[in-house]
């Protein structure tokens, strides 16, 4: 564990490990929380998995939902746990879904304080919102469409991950945030806070675990089976639940087999989106 919170630093810090065996593979999950949330969550995992695999995983994350989604779209890491690559565009870059969490569909949302003035989104026309960042796909590209095709033309503010611009909403920064449904219970459970709820989306696949198609067959495999049987060993199943604890899941989500046909939804969305949101 010493090791892999030591690779985390560097990377952080811009510094690659000092040669290609040990850096083994880059994992880039995108940043739903905060950067130390989001490295409590995921560090035991990929320790585990990479313990059980015998493939070596290394955490990659930028400060920003969208800079995390730079490194993949350079090409820097081999497996990603994303919903940003289902635009065509992007899914000519031949990533290959193996996994998602168990987590019941995601919704986009739009939320104020549950003490707020404001009861409809037709009163936000004007008025600041915030949201993760541009590439946050359930939490800012859904319900920012929502809007547009509503002609509410809002000023959107960007936090860089979720706990952020739902922070500046309850500081008074913005009226109302955009997220996504898991995010939201998940900040009301850890932080003791309450929304009212203006708006909510059709339903979205949780995020999806992903491999490049440079990763050899072998590889994904190893990484798949690790992944997908984890809540099945007792170790395994202990971590999920600390990990959850940890941001605010209610349940001990696990992960589960998935394909690309699973994200149908998202390929929906990109069909009628605005051009500036695909």
């Amino acid at each position: 564990m010493r090791r892999l919170l030591a690779s985390f630093v560097l990377l952080m810090a811009g510094i690659a490990p000092a040669t290609a065996q040990d850096a083994g593979y880059r994992f880039s999950p995108i940043n739903q929380w905060d950067i130390n949330k989001t490295a409590a969550y995921w560090n035991p995992i990929i320790q585990y998995v990479s313990d059980k695999s015998g493939v070596k995983l290394q955490l990659k994350i930028g400060r920003t939902s969208a800079d995390t989604t730079s490194y993949v779209l350079a090409q820097e890491v081999e497996f990603i746990f994303s919903n940003h690559l289902f635009s065509p565009e992007r899914e000519a870059l031949g990533w290959k879904v193996f996994g998602r969490r168990n987590a019941p569909p995601l919704h986009g949302q739009i939320a104020v304080p549950a003490d707020s003035p404001v009861s409809s989104i037709e009163q936000l026309k004007g008025q600041e919102v915030a949201f993760a960042g541009p590439e946050a796909f359930i939490g800012y590209k859904v319900p920012y469409a929502h809007l547009l095709s509503r002609g509410i033309e809002v000023k959107p503010v960007f936090g860089g991950n979720q706990n952020a611009a739902i922070a500046q909403m309850f500081a008074g920064k913005a009226r109302a945030t955009g997220s996504n449904s898991m995010l939201i219970e998940g900040y009301a459970n850890r932080e003791d806070k309450k929304f009212r709820i203006l708006w909510t989306s059709e339903p979205y696949q949780d995020l999806a675990l992903m491999a490049s198609g440079k990763v050899p067959e072998k590889d994904v495999k190893a990484v798949s089976n690790a992944f997908l049987n984890m809540h099945k060993d007792p170790r395994g199943k202990e971590i999920l639940h600390r990990a959850s604890q940890e941001v605010g899941l209610d349940n001990d989500a696990y992960f589960v087999p998935a394909s690309s046909a699973d994200y149908a939804a998202y390929r929906r969305f990109y069909q009628t989106a605005p051009a500036s949101l695909r």
